[in-house]
């Protein structure tokens, strides 16, 4: 625009000084400088809106960023207590699988035992007046003590 300002002072000046045409002019002038001002400040009030939504975007997508962040950590805290949980109960798991595995093999020790014994009581309890197919004991539960378990 400073061109066509320039341009028309050249042409003021071919055709001559005369006042009217001075004032037209300088009128002419003062009207273009309003109209460039009023463009300008449209100009500067649309970049503030612009930079105003900008910035209500950013400020929208930080609160949107900060409550998937909190939504991740809570679950991440959901996660690791949830492993924590199935950790502990692993733990437990095996400490019984360990426990259930001795007793099974310290039953089955009493069962070789019972079966290693088994005939050589056949043949101690062969004597007369002694039931050899009553063989109920080896039904009964395990006892604590040993010492009235295998007498005929």
């Amino acid at each position: 625009m400073a061109s066509s300002s320039s341009g028309s002072s050249t042409a003021t000046t071919l055709t001559g000084n005369s006042g009217s045409s001075g004032e037209d002019l300088q009128a002419l002038m003062e009207e273009r400088k309003r109209k460039r001002m009023a463009s300008n400040r449209e100009s500067a009030r649309r970049s503030r809106m612009r930079k105003r939504e900008h910035s209500d975007e950013l400020m929208a997508t930080v609160t949107r960023l900060q409550k998937q962040n909190h939504d991740m950590v809570a679950a991440v805290n959901f996660t690791a207590q949830h492993l924590l949980d199935v950790e502990v109960e692993n733990s437990v798991l095996r400490a019984r699988v360990g426990e259930l595995s001795r007793r099974l093999e310290s039953l089955n020790e009493i069962i070789g035992f019972l079966n290693d014994n088994e005939s050589a009581r056949l043949v101690e309890c062969n004597e007369p007046g002694v039931d050899t197919f009553n063989l109920a004991y080896l039904n009964q539960p395990i006892m604590a003590s040993p010492d009235n378990m295998f007498q005929c």
